[in-house]
């Protein structure tokens, strides 16, 4: 026996040996390493509850607090919940959608209260963080006042809640559609008990998505013995059925029962369609579906394998890639049928997405699709081209069906860009360049000064500064899809309009600054660290020292009003080291992740530290991204230092920590920066697969030496595209002082 637990101690001495130095097989698949509450604190604004990848439906709790860092219904600041609604944005800096909302209860409630604030909700209950739970697919925690475990799950069109009465005097649940937060407001709402034992209902409202019309289907494993309705309107002789803006009810289940199981379908379209979702998609119950898509998450999360011994940065990297695969969601029905903004009926053979964050996602989101799910970025590309078929331009922001306008630029252009330059024709790319052309052709959103006058001028509109940067790379990418497409004098025109930074750089202050109708006087008074909010500004959530950089297509000719790479350089570096105040009488909450003025909690800054590759200076890109990825990112809950935007602020991490960025995404490089890992492995859509091996990187040895790609050197500091595509390995050598030879190019300047 002594022998034996001597041999057992040297086992596992052995063991733990090997695994402090990474040489023992992980035994955690990836999904075990996302923590789904990462981002539900600070101004991350993302929700830990439930989804499918790219889900129609998100379940998860609700804390009934209106305000910015409630945008997703849920902050780990708050110890209420309200209830649990179906609908959720991941990240977003507008709050809409929590549609839907049911909270299993105990006691009967006081109906007249509904569709009020938190504070006269009769169904509210505290609970606490310590029993809470959330994994990809699944949430659970228990509500404290009526001591009901809730617990939660989704497929693709379902979602589903289990509810556990641990003392049920009145097992029961409610619905508030009247219950609403932030900017969403209902304006019809109606619900009735059907025949069949199912509830179902409308609940249409407005708000960011100006015509939101959600109709639903509710089924419960047990049969519903008793209801309560509320509304302005109360039909049906025993009371079946509530209208109003505020319809809503309780519904009571059989005392004594233990558990029940609760599964909700939602339509932009009908009830009908509703029930064909929940028909088709709802046969299994809550164990089924849970382990089904745990099992999709863990599958898709796979696709990139990291090899580190540090656990944490797994945790980091599988939740922001979880986060990246969140949004955007599906949108229309099992039979194809999705609502339009104009409450038109339109159907479609593939994959309908909504939440379209195009000026977020654009930057990395779609990059990194384009890597790991080339369909679905096709699918999105036909996804905003029957946008533009009922509008007559691309989208901007879709929610709901609906284009919000928000943000500036046509990002929608720069993806469908994207698509086709790399090689894509899933879907009519003539089309697509027509409509791409036609919308930066058009007048909205400052596009008839920016055309007149080259720019937009600042007594125009606000912001014109930021607009025109955005409107410059869209016109570059337009002039690279006619110059694939052959079309030479399209080519010439777009590219001469993307020339339009020129017109605002200062020489100076080295600063982007809003110009005046002249073409030669720049707004007065200027402080290049003044910020304030959508209004009574030149820039877009930001100040001059954030959007001077906004170059994306063009770095050799911003470099070039610089006057040489070394001043440039030494310019993108005072970004990082000047001070961190900023002044203006409203300054933009978004500006956070402060490096000196570097904002990374904000798009506009993160393809900066990239542009230093391009400067001849690849060493100091290695250095700022390694800053970046150390003091941006953490474990906790506040570990995303701004808004997540459906995926960006995580897609930024995803690609930097493997050691590659598109800086241009349109462009099809990667820009080259500081591995994190040890080895990284992506398994590639045509059964290939890309390696980056960086065997010797750490926290001290940040900086590149040397690169190879399939045993050849790499001397530029990107790899392109169809590189990766083909498979292969890259490898990099680290160190820990910079190698400044390795990446520079020969210049004149």
């Amino acid at each position: 026996m002594k022998k034996r637990v001597v041999l057992v101690l040297v086992l596992l001495g052995l063991i733990s040996s090997c695994a402090e130095n990474g040489n023992i097989a992980d035994s955690k698949n990836s999904s075990d390493y996302v923590d789904p509450f990462i981002g539900t604190g600070g101004h991350g604004h993302t929700y830990p509850g439930a989804t499918a990848p790219f889900g129609r439906v998100q379940p998860s709790p609700d804390n009934g607090t209106a305000g910015w860092d409630w945008c997703s219904g849920y902050h780990i600041s708050d110890s209420i919940i309200s209830g649990f609604a179906q609908l959720h944005l991941s990240g977003t800096g507008i709050g809409d959608l929590s549609d839907v909302l049911l909270m299993p209860t105990n006691a009967a409630v006081d109906l007249q209260r509904f569709g009020k604030t938190r504070d006269s909700l009769p169904y509210t209950s505290h609970f606490s963080h310590g029993e809470e739970e959330a994994s990809p697919g699944y949430y659970s925690v228990l509500l404290k006042e009526p001591n009901i475990q809730v617990e939660l799950t989704a497929n693709d069109y379902v979602a589903y809640h289990k509810y556990t009465y641990h003392s049920a005097d009145k097992p029961s649940f409610i619905i508030d559609l009247g219950y609403a937060v932030n900017w969403d407001k209902p304006v019809d709402c109606a619900l009735k008990l059907d025949s069949d034992g199912q509830i179902v209902g409308h609940r249409f409202s407005t708000g960011w998505a100006k015509n939101q019309k959600v109709f639903f289907v509710i089924q419960t494993s047990s049969p519903i013995v008793g209801q309560s309705l509320i509304g302005d309107t109360l039909e049906g002789g025993n009371v079946t059925e509530a209208k109003g803006v505020k319809a809503g009810g309780q519904f009571f289940f059989k005392e004594g029962i233990g558990s029940v199981e609760v599964k909700i379908a939602v339509s932009s379209v009908s009830i009908a369609n509703a029930k064909e979702n929940l028909r088709l998609q709802g046969i299994q119950n809550f164990e089924e579906t849970l382990t089904n898509t745990k099992g999709e998450w863990r599958n898709l999360l796979s696709n990139i394998t990291v090899e580190t011994p540090i656990d944490s940065l797994k945790t980091i990297f599988y939740t922001s890639l979880y986060h990246t695969q969140v949004a955007p969601t599906l949108f229309n029905d099992t039979n194809g049928e999705f609502r339009m903004q104009n409450d038109s009926i339109a159907k479609t053979d593939f994959q309908m997405y909504s939440s379209l964050s195009l000026w977020d996602v654009f930057r990395a989101e779609t990059p990194l699709l384009s890597i790991m799910d080339p369909n679905r970025l096709d699918d999105m590309v036909k996804s905003m081209l029957v946008y533009y078929d009922q509008s007559g331009v691309l989208p901007v922001w879709v929610l709901s069906g609906n284009e919000t306008g928000t943000m500036p630029g046509y990002h929608s252009v720069s993806i469908i860009a994207e698509a086709i330059l790399k090689g894509h024709d899933a879907f009519d790319v003539g089309k697509a360049y027509e409509a791409m052309k036609k919308t930066m052709m058009g007048d909205e959103q400052g596009l008839e000064a920016y055309k007149e006058f080259g720019y937009i001028p600042f007594e125009v509109m606000d912001q014109s500064v930021s607009i025109s940067l955005e409107y410059a790379y869209n016109d570059w990418c337009v002039a690279q899809v006619a110059k694939k497409l052959g079309n030479e004098t399209d080519y010439g025109y777009f590219m001469e309009r993307s020339k339009a930074y020129q017109n605002f750089y200062d020489v100076s202050s080295g600063f982007l600054r809003g110009k005046s109708k002249d073409g030669k006087s720049f707004h007065e008074p200027f402080d290049p660290k003044a910020s304030n909010h959508i209004e009574d500004t030149d820039y877009t959530e930001g100040n001059a020292w954030q959007h001077s950089w906004y170059v994306l297509h063009d770095v050799a000719g911003l470099i070039d009003l610089h006057g040489r790479q070394e001043p440039f350089a030494l310019m993108v570096e005072q970004l990082f080291t000047e001070d961190s105040d900023l002044s203006g009488h409203n300054v933009s909450p978004d500006i956070s992740g402060l490096i000196g003025q570097y904002a990374h909690g904000n798009e506009p800054s993160h393809h900066i530290a990239y542009m230093l590759n391009k400067a001849n200076a690849p060493w100091r890109t290695q250095y700022w991204v390694r800053e970046i990825l150390n003091t941006q990112y953490s474990t906790q809950p506040d570990g995303l230092s701004g808004n997540e935007d459906c995926g960006q602020m995580s897609a930024w991490y995803v690609m930097s920590a493997m050691g590659i960025y598109p800086m241009n995404p349109a462009s099809g490089e990667y820009e080259i920066g500081s591995p994190l890992f040890e080895k990284t492995t992506i398994k590639l859509p045509n059964n290939k697969t890309f390696v980056i091996s960086a065997p010797n990187t750490s926290r001290e040895n940040i900086y590149v030496q040397s690169v190879t790609f399939n045993g050849e050197n790499v001397a530029t500091t990107y790899i392109r595209h169809e590189d990766i595509m083909a498979g292969g390995t890259l490898e990099f050598e680290m160190g820990n002082t910079p190698n400044k030879l390795w990446g520079v190019q020969t210049t004149t300047k």
